[in-house]
């Protein structure tokens, strides 16, 4: 029987340490309790909150309804061909011990991805993306279960609306269902994206010009630990902000303004660093009581003891400040709640 707690604090589930409580709170470690929690919640008419990693979320309040601990785990190889492997996990798996199984059965795709924290059922959510390469480019499928009928229904590629940081499940499915299990499709041949960012960089200082998948994620994790506070030493949800997203012709106006401005052509978007912004906004290491923007990147924010309501003022002000310098309006990439 599925264990139902009463006000369970919640901060100790988040990277950030920091939330109120909820009134209703189970951990689940399979699909019998899953169905068992959705029954819960529809007989006493209250809200489900899904929890996973904890790593992309910050809970603003007292959180009403029931919220639920996936810690369903497990992954399999589900198909294989001559040139492909369908790979799937469960939601509440870790997403990077999932990149690191596909990296040691020689797998290639997710190497990319490595070391960004949190759970494979929010990859899909976030559509997680790193150094050029985002989820929906090896999505296959997913599996979701509703939770108002308990019913299955899978989800391919297109279903999802994959977008910058964003899918339907952000948009006008959110709280609408459960992510149980999610499938990629990954190359058996030796595939590398090295183009992006310092990757290349770093691999040819090593001396390495032909390397593998364990080199590559040794190099991705060098220098995600050299410009990224780990959460679990440094409380933050990783990048707090978004990227921002303008037109050409909107870019062209504020290139004239600001020469310097750096910049990511996708599709007919044009894509402006959200840590360059805040940097030249002047919140950079700026600290505000046991809160700050970290001084290595500017798009993380960053707290030593803070309680949610001072990350949210920090967020507000730093939104502030980038609106009144550049017009441009910043979006959370954390899901606040």
């Amino acid at each position: 029987m599925l264990n139902i707690e009463k006000n369970h604090k919640l901060a100790q589930y988040t990277t950030f340490k920091a939330g109120d409580t909820a009134q209703y709170f189970a951990v689940i470690k399979d699909k019998d309790d899953l169905i068992e929690a959705i029954a819960f919640s529809r007989f006493h008419k209250l809200p489900l909150t899904i929890l996973g990693g904890g790593s992309n979320i910050l809970f603003s309040g007292k959180v009403k309804g029931l919220v639920i601990k996936n810690e369903i785990k497990g992954i399999e190889l589900v198909k294989e061909t001559k040139t492909k492997v369908y790979l799937s996990a469960y939601a509440g798996e870790n997403w990077s011990r999932f990149v690191s199984y596909a990296v040691d059965h020689h797998f290639y795709g997710l190497e990319n991805l490595f070391l960004i924290y949190g759970t494979v059922g929010a990859a899909p959510v976030q559509n997680i993306g790193a150094y050029g390469v985002e989820l929906k480019d090896v999505f296959y499928s997913l599996v979701a279960i509703n939770l108002k009928t308990g019913k299955e229904k899978i989800f391919k590629a297109d279903d999802c609306r994959f977008a910058y940081r964003s899918s339907i499940f952000k948009g006008s499915l959110k709280g609408k269902y459960f992510i149980y299990q999610v499938t990629v499709v990954l190359s058996k041949k030796p595939i590398l994206k090295l183009g992006y960012g310092s990757i290349k960089e770093s691999l040819e200082k090593k001396g390495i010009k032909k390397p593998n998948l364990k080199e590559v994620i040794q190099a991705i994790s060098e220098i995600r630990n050299s410009k990224l506070p780990n959460p679990y030493v440094l409380p933050n949800a990783g990048s707090f902000f978004k990227n921002i997203e303008i037109s050409k012709t909107a870019f062209k106006k504020l290139q004239k303004k600001y020469p310097e401005i750096p910049f990511f052509a996708v599709g007919v978007k044009i894509k402006i660093p959200a840590g360059w912004l805040i940097e030249q906004a002047g919140f950079k290491g700026k600290k505000f009581g046991p809160v700050r923007m970290y001084e290595k990147q500017a798009l993380i924010l960053t707290s030593e003891g803070g309680s949610s309501k001072q990350i949210l003022k920090l967020a507000s002000l730093v939104k502030k400040g980038v609106k009144q310098k550049f017009g441009l309006d910043l979006q959370e990439e954390v899901n606040v709640i």
